[in-house]
């Protein structure tokens, strides 16, 4: 394999009842993190990713944590079995960005782990706090879904914003109810091919957020951060963090402005990444980059024979 290569780790979405189990079974390493993680969190995060309960498991303050701690196991278990690539870049889809931000040795797996299970906290609350919901629109130009956005807004239905630019013609919106419901409404009389809310209970990436920033920001002073090893390709700007200024201001702005994750790709492939490694549960960034640029390619690492088959590549 080329050494042009990417690490990418995947968001909430991603979790599913079993994730992380085979890689547990087969090596050390993996079953390790998982059991600092469960001594750390007070309680056993390993046996609700292996076993569920699906609902106890999709509730964002478990879930976020969950695939943090999945992702990092399945990192680990590639540099267990020599897999030596340095990749040029990396980046991480919403919370998959703290994975990034362990790996490139900005933060500590301990310090990351509590900002991550604190993040799923804050963003339970104001979920709790400002009530909202989120939908996919498929299809739509992105310049259409923002400027059905603004109209909800000026019609007086709440706050709606684009979440997440997750590839050309797949959009994620995020606000109030009321405003989601009419963007939908909105999206489909567009001639969106599809359009449906997502069955989540928080407007993530949308100013719903903006009651937790102050508290989030608080727990971010009280880590200590290290400038990025390798770069890191920040979900706000679609660049490259340089200070640790820039890194403080992405993770306290990730949550309420849009993942720009088609423009996180799209710089790393001008910098000449051809090969992107997703590292965690599912493929949904590997399936994404289909529609970003077929001319690269993708590799998701979710279970022992997908380590195998990266090992292969080299």
């Amino acid at each position: 394999m080329t050494n042009n290569i990417a690490f990418i780790f995947p968001g909430q979405g991603s979790q599913e009842v079993g994730m992380g189990q085979a890689l547990s079974e087969k090596y050390p390493i993996a079953d390790k993190v998982f059991a600092q993680a469960d001594t750390l969190l007070g309680f056993p995060l390993s046996r609700l990713c292996f076993a569920g309960p699906e609902d106890e498991l999709n509730d964002t303050i478990n879930t976020q944590v969950a695939i943090f701690v999945t992702s990092m196991a399945t990192f680990e278990v590639l540099k267990t079995v020599g897999y030596e690539v340095k990749p040029n870049y990396l980046a991480g889809h919403s919370l998959g960005e703290y994975t990034a931000f362990v790996v490139a040795g900005v933060l500590s797996f301990e310090d990351g782990l509590q900002l991550v299970r604190e993040r799923g906290r804050l963003m339970k609350k104001a979920g709790e706090l400002n009530p909202g919901s989120m939908a996919a629109i498929l299809t739509l130009p992105d310049e259409q879904v923002a400027a059905i956005c603004r109209q909800v807004v000026a019609e007086g239905q709440g706050n709606l914003q684009v979440a997440n630019y997750n590839a050309p013609g797949q959009v994620v919106i995020s606000g109030h109810e009321a405003a989601v419901e009419r963007g939908i409404e909105l999206a489909r009389q567009a001639k969106a091919r599809k359009a449906v809310k997502l069955p989540v209970s928080i407007a993530a990436h949308s100013e719903l957020m903006g009651v937790i920033v102050d508290e989030f920001r608080q727990a971010i002073d009280n880590v200590p951060l290290h400038l990025p090893e390798i770069p890191i390709v920040a979900n706000i700007t679609g660049k490259p963090l340089d200070s640790l200024e820039s890194v403080r201001a992405e993770m306290v702005g990730q949550l309420t402005a849009s993942v720009r994750w088609t423009d996180s790709i799209h710089t790393m492939i001008e910098q000449g990444v051809t090969h992107f490694v997703e590292i965690g549960p599912k493929n949904v960034l590997t399936g994404l980059l289909r529609w970003i640029d077929k001319s690269v390619k993708g590799q998701p690492v979710r279970t022992p024979e997908d380590v195998v088959a990266l090992m292969q590549m080299e």
